[in-house]
């Protein structure tokens, strides 16, 4: 059999934290928190279920799971959020590979729970991701948002486990807008850095062609008053992200610019 870490990052989760860490104890052989100095009781709950708590300054998503990776004793590794917990049926399937892995990795199917909805749709269900793998053959890859695993080879096949991960994602729309904040800046800011143009027609289009295609095309209306609200939220979050990035390219090459005005020749002369 072989042996299985699992790994969580926190930030004031003790809303969370404790249905998590409580779903995956007995499916793994060691849980690692890495808390980014959270002010509310998160690291009190999660040692006190028998969690290793680390602890690292937030810089990212990808960083920081990277980082809870490399403090995790066993090459298999189980990632989920402070927000997820494990369905009986996902636990017993992970619980069978402990016992004869198939694959290098494998995936999940992402169940969200939205303000008290459970959305079936919208381009939310089913939503695969490899969140279990041997770390040897794998990787988090260091995105500030939208990080994940990635398996070292492109063409190593990939399993996927029955059962769901349970997000209990959003609780009040107000939590919602504020992850949008905080998701379309650090994304914004890394797009502006490598250059990202974002003309303006997309700016103008893309939320609405974002709002068609997750409301219509992935049948969000069959969620009923939650999925036109959540697919509406989709959309203003393309919308946010995009006239970030554009305003955020605008300034970085102004500062560029000034940063070559200074360093000419003729400058340094005067």
């Amino acid at each position: 059999m072989i042996k299985l870490s699992c790994v969580i990052i926190t930030f004031n989760e003790e809303k969370n934290i404790g249905a998590c860490i409580k779903s995956v104890q007995h499916v793994v052989d060691e849980i690692i928190v890495v808390d980014s100095f959270s002010n509310d009781n998160t690291v009190g709950i999660a040692q006190s279920l028998g969690a290793k708590v680390f602890y690292k300054r937030f810089n990212g998503f990808g960083e920081q799971k990277a980082y809870a990776v490399d403090q995790a004793s066993h090459d298999w590794i189980l990632s989920v959020d402070a927000d997820e917990v494990l369905s009986t049926e996902l636990q017993t399937s992970i619980l069978e590979v402990k016992q004869h892995p198939v694959f290098d990795g494998y995936d999940m199917s992402i169940l969200t729970n939205y303000c008290g909805k459970w959305i079936k749709h919208c381009g939310w269900y089913p939503k695969h991701k490899l969140r279990l793998l041997d770390k040897t053959k794998g990787h988090i890859n260091l995105n500030k948002v939208h990080e994940g695993f990635e398996m070292n080879a492109t063409n190593s096949p990939i399993g996927l486990l029955k059962g769901d991960l349970l997000h209990y994602s959003y609780k009040t729309i107000s939590e919602h807008s504020r992850k949008i904040q905080l998701y379309t800046e650090l994304a914004a800011k890394t797009m502006a850095e490598k250059g990202a143009s974002i003309p303006l027609i997309k700016i103008i289009l893309g939320p609405k062609w974002t709002f068609f295609y997750l409301y219509i095309i992935r049948l969000g209306f069959l969620d009923g008053y939650w999925g036109y609200v959540l697919c509406k939220n989709i959309s203003y979050e393309s919308f946010i992200k995009y006239t970030k990035i554009r305003l955020y390219t605008k300034q970085y090459k102004l500062e560029q610019n000034q940063i070559g005005d200074f360093l000419r020749p003729s400058s340094l002369s005067n």
